[in-house]
């Protein structure tokens, strides 16, 4: 392929539930050898992805999809306040609805799904798993508070127990931005991923009620899972647990140590910043 090429990228959208959904399909110069939806971490515009699927598009030939979840980034259509979406409509019926459309572009291409963070952590709970060609999860997994290594484990303490919560409740959204937290995300995305977080059943309390009864065998297509060592979110050992969701997968499992690509630090949010574009290769290899 032309390394000089400019790739062209196509606004798109897409119903999830009724709630319109704004999409950005960056297309490969020659047909594709694979499509790939990006399932974004929580609180994490599409935009943050966009130099890491004009990558995939420009040097893999991988058409990639990115796209914001409903009341959220370009997706937001009302005010926070009065969004009622929550952590599974998210990670579940948007997601779905998401692999759904790009899927219905491209019906003869291999279908990928890489997910961040939140991005790979309900697929067990969707559709048509068999329908994937091959998944890549990063920094994703089920995690308690006590993963967390110290100091970080006080800060997120503080978090979900002594700042989210009052601030939430008074503002009717989490109000990230003003709390210098990251963006604002709506009130039921915040509360369910408190009361996931703060769980040691994490969301096996909801299956059969917020959320369907899962499928581990659905998946017959590779899934590799990707830790990064220095993440403290979400540390390698709880991403090791979602292979576990997956039990028809061919599994495969990779820790990334920034010292290793010579970098001082990737963690949670950053693999897929373009200053770290050292260690892109090896998340999809």
């Amino acid at each position: 392929m032309n390394m000089h090429v400019e790739i062209e990228c196509k606004e798109q959208w897409f119903y999830s539930g009724g709630r319109r959904l704004s999409a950005r399909v960056f297309l490969t110069a020659e047909p594709p050898r694979a499509v790939a939806v990006l399932n974004g971490a929580t609180g994490v515009p599409q935009r943050y992805y966009a130099d890491f699927a004009r990558w995939l598009a420009k040097t893999q030939n991988i058409v990639c999809m990115t796209f914001d979840y409903r009341d959220f980034g370009t997706s937001a259509r009302r005010s926070m306040k009065a969004s009622d979406a929550t952590m599974v409509d998210w990670g579940l019926h948007d997601q779905q609805a998401a692999r759904d459309h790009l899927a219905e572009m491209f019906p003869q291409t291999p279908l990928w799904v890489i997910g961040h963070s939140l991005g790979g952590l309900l697929m067990q709970f969707q559709k048509d798993l068999d329908r994937i060609d091959r998944v890549i999860t990063v920094a994703s997994g089920p995690v308690h508070i006590t993963d967390h290594p110290f100091p970080y484990r006080f800060t997120a303490a503080a978090y979900w127990f002594l700042v989210g919560p009052p601030a939430t409740a008074i503002a009717g959204y989490m109000p990230g931005k003003r709390l210098r937290l990251g963006t604002d995300i709506p009130a039921g995305v915040f509360w369910q991923w408190r009361r996931w977080c703060t769980s040691r059943s994490f969301f096996a309390a909801e299956m059969g009620r917020t959320l369907p009864l899962p499928d581990g065998t659905g998946l017959k297509a590779p899934l590799k899972v990707v830790a990064i060592k220095d993440d403290v979110l979400v540390p390698p050992h709880a991403v090791w647990r979602l292979m576990d969701y997956h039990q028809g997968a061919t599994r495969s499992q990779l820790v990334v140590d920034p010292a290793a690509y010579g970098l001082t630090e990737v963690g949670h949010i950053a693999p897929f910043a373009a200053r770290n574009k050292a260690i892109w290769s090896d998340l999809i290899a």
